[in-house]
């Protein structure tokens, strides 16, 4: 009898240790928060990547960070594993306000809410935030440096981003609307450099063969604004004015040697915080307080304030 009674009760303790690791297994893979953002080469993915990294495992998460590298098929490839590992949030600068669309619906379907960051998606409804820049806003701001600067004249170039990319868009739209108002501005060139430094350089050093005389180029994001500027001073022309848009590290380095102009800040760092501290708020309450769209307003940066900035950051 004594040895029944013993027998059962190491089962029970052999199997009471099985559920508690059980459970422990459970919770850990429920602590889960995977980062997606495009190439940690561009120093704005960088910093948001690391600054959502970093709050989340403050709050006591687990991360996975990859990046989709700006392709879609990567990037639905990364959520089939956020699914499959049971995470509890996703966090994405995406890639491509329509390509996007699927994975996140495929998301919530399986119980994952996604927040998203710097860039929005083509519809309302799936994901629990967007938050992004006020790149129209931004724009404006930087559009009215570049007119200043040009002296409200002159021929200039503009380089675009990703044509598939929201803000590439709207990020142009915000500049003329500010320089179409100028008459003595005139375009002579308008090109997308796919927010690249290197096609940037490329497309600049061909633009410079059929329009030696420009006085300035205005770009869409910062790396095609240094590849822009590598071109001018290869060619000898280091005084044409180069504006752009995000306010890195290395753009605040250049306008503070002289070069580049200005630029315009995006606080990507917070917005990324942000994204993370409200899905710790739906996790534990079923609601982030906030509306799905958010904008975070953008600042010029320029020989004033450059020395301030710093990792997007301006103190």
């Amino acid at each position: 009898m004594l040895r029944k009674v013993l027998l059962c009760l190491l089962v029970f303790m052999v199997s009471f240790s099985m559920f508690a690791g059980g459970q422990k297994d459970t919770e850990s893979s429920s602590k889960l928060i995977v980062i997606i953002t495009p190439s940690h080469d561009n120093p704005f993915f960088k910093t948001e990547a690391v600054a959502a990294d970093e709050a989340a495992k403050a709050m006591g998460y687990t991360t996975l960070v990859v990046s989709h590298d700006d392709d879609a098929n990567k990037q639905d490839s990364h959520f089939d594993t956020a699914i499959a590992s049971s995470a509890v949030a996703i966090i994405c600068d995406n890639a491509g306000a329509d390509a996007t669309i699927g994975a996140i619906r495929k998301a919530k379907e399986a119980g994952i809410p996604t927040f998203l960051i710097d860039r929005e998606i083509n519809e309302t409804g799936l994901a629990v935030s967007q938050i992004v820049s006020n790149n129209y806003q931004g724009a404006l701001v930087g559009g009215e440096k570049f007119v200043e600067l040009m002296g409200e004249t002159g021929k200039y170039v503009e380089l675009v981003g990703k044509e598939s990319d929201t803000n590439a868009g709207i990020r142009s739209k915000g500049y003329h609307e500010i320089i179409d108002q100028y008459s003595g501005m005139e375009m002579v060139a308008r090109q997308s450099a796919n927010w690249s430094q290197t096609e940037a350089f490329e497309k600049m050093e061909s633009i410079l063969q059929a329009n030696p005389e420009i006085k300035g180029v205005i770009c869409g994001n910062d790396t095609m604004a240094m590849g822009a500027m590598a071109a001018l001073n290869a060619a000898g022309m280091g005084d044409v004015i180069v504006v752009g848009f995000d306010g890195s590290n290395d753009v605040r380095d250049s306008i503070l040697a002289g070069e580049i102009k200005a630029t315009v800040l995006q606080t990507c760092a917070t917005n990324a915080i942000m994204a993370v501290e409200q899905a710790d708020a739906f996790i534990k309450n079923g609601s982030t307080g906030k509306p799905e769209k958010q904008l975070t307003d953008c600042v010029l940066i320029d020989g004033s304030n450059a020395a301030n900035l710093d990792n997007f950051v301006l103190n």
